[in-house]
């Protein structure tokens, strides 16, 4: 799914992944939907086109819902991708998310007493929609899949290659796209994260995104100073 200002790599992470079932195993057909067919501007340069309109596509068997900064935000009051979230939910097979596209999830009432992770700046919020928080790379409860930040929509997007087509595809997959992580400064030490550099964006993003909702906003804002 597709919305304005999303983060790209939450999209295209997992839909390089989903994409290689349909020669993996032909019978899958993966799209990319949005409100209408144009083009939505990303939280980067790159702008990108859904092939498909939530109308024509609204029972998917599985949705990814990416995430993104101030304009994630600013979509958790879209009655238009709510209302779409709750529809493809009502049918689908397997509801996930990457980044703070969980928050989308739970301002759609979908994570209520499910346990669910987001972006590690902004995993407070979850408790917000009634989700339980978890830290982990990404967590699944009955039909629903969330992943935490950014390039964790990868590992979500192979564990769900391994739920619909089995490992060995998923593993498949996985040599397609040479999916083998050596980060050059090693794996991050959460000890040591720097919450004086991203928490000021965090509640910039709450601000920015929901200004025209201040009962939220305010809301919101509060867990992420008080963390409750």
């Amino acid at each position: 799914m597709v919305f304005p200002g999303l983060t790209p790599l939450d999209l295209a992470g997992p839909l390089t992944i989903l994409s290689m079932l349909e020669w993996l195993r032909p019978g899958y057909r993966v799209t990319v939907v949005g409100e209408r067919i144009r083009t939505y501007e990303t939280d980067t340069a790159l702008r990108v086109t859904p092939s498909h309109t939530f109308a024509q596509v609204p029972a998917p068997q599985v949705l990814v819902v990416p995430g993104g900064a101030a304009p994630a935000f600013r979509a958790m009051t879209d009655r238009t991708l709510l209302g779409y979230l709750r529809g493809a939910a009502a049918h689908a097979e397997v509801i996930s998310s990457v980044c703070s596209g969980s928050l989308l999830l739970g301002a759609a009432g979908l994570l209520r007493g499910r346990r669910a992770t987001t972006h590690w700046t902004t995993h407070e919020l979850l408790a917000e929609f009634d989700a339980a928080p978890v830290h982990e790379r990404w967590v699944q409860d009955g039909p629903f899949l969330t992943a935490a930040g950014v390039s964790a929509g990868i590992d979500m997007a192979l564990h769900l290659v391994a739920e619909l087509a089995g490992e060995d595809v998923a593993r498949l997959a996985q040599f397609g796209a040479e999916y083998d992580p050596e980060p050059p400064f090693g794996a991050l030490d959460w000890d040591a994260a720097p919450d004086e550099v991203f928490a000021p964006a965090a509640d910039s993003w709450v601000s920015d995104g929901l200004a025209g909702h201040p009962e939220l906003q305010a809301r919101l804002a509060s867990r992420l100073r008080t963390g409750v």
